[in-house]
């Protein structure tokens, strides 16, 4: 345990601490308060970090398409248990102050032209972002197969007849919500929230067919590099990625040391 750490809540941030001896050569001595240092979770040592063993990767094993690539790895995923293997960071970053943003969504389609996902187009940060930046990333984490895959390019709206078969699948709740949010802008309490579900609920009224809000729908990152990335022991890991060459449909293929 961090001795600097012990019995201090955060309450006490900012009050004056009784000294404690660093024991010598220890890592606290000169050191900054710290909260957490190298958590070790999941692992049957405390003292030290989980270890990737569940596989390995090698060249020979990729395709030639990130695209199919990922589509073999996702099925795998499933196969695996992986929980909502869908789940994705999604980062942007507006200029031209660089100031980055990430947020967890869902992967809803793969095509032969790359990763599509669905979202406010209007009012969100992402929305704001790209708007200036037309470039995002993506992170996969599957844990049951210690696995993760980085995705990086530009993007693309889709057009509201693409974005409507989309739509179409979700439940009525759920098409309403996206009429009725001005996704990351400032509520004054749930109650005003409930109010915008209400009145688009009296508009939409015994209608089944409800067309796609023209500021909501599919955005879909076209990759220029896609990272395919193997846990192996010792945080040796296999790491290979995919560079589109410019000007044709292939791809060139490296592996990047961990």
């Amino acid at each position: 345990m961090l001795h600097s750490a012990k019995n201090t809540s955060f309450e006490d941030q900012g009050k004056p601490q009784p000294s404690v001896a660093a024991p010598s050569g220890s890592i606290l001595a000169g050191s900054t308060h710290k909260l957490i240092f190298a958590p070790a979770g999941g692992s049957s040592d405390p003292t030290h970090a989980v270890q990737y063993t569940r596989g390995s990767l090698s060249r020979a094993e990729l395709s030639p398409s990130p695209l199919t690539q990922f589509n073999i790895w996702f099925d795998a995923a499933k196969a695996a248990l992986v929980y909502q293997p869908e789940t994705l960071t999604f980062a942007t970053a507006s200029l031209p102050d660089g100031k980055v943003s990430a947020r967890i969504v869902f992967l809803k389609e793969l095509d032969d032209r790359g990763f599509v996902i669905y979202s406010n187009w209007d009012t969100s940060r992402k929305s704001e972002d790209i708007r200036s930046n037309p470039r995002a990333a993506m992170t996969f984490w599957w844990r049951e197969v210690e696995r993760q895959v980085r995705v990086e390019g530009t993007t693309e709206r889709l057009s509201p007849e693409e974005s409507q078969i989309y739509y179409d699948t979700r439940i009525r709740g759920s098409r309403i919500g996206a009429w009725a949010s001005q996704q990351s802008k400032v509520l004054s309490g749930r109650e005003e929230l409930a109010k915008r579900v209400e009145d688009v609920e009296k508009r939409f009224e015994g209608q089944d067919k409800i067309q796609v809000p023209p500021f909501w729908g599919g955005l879909r990152v076209i990759p220029e590099t896609v990272e395919f990335w193997q846990g192996r022991e010792s945080r040796l890991h296999d790491r290979f990625r995919y560079t589109k060459i410019e000007g044709s449909n292939e791809w060139k293929i490296e592996r990047l040391s961990p």
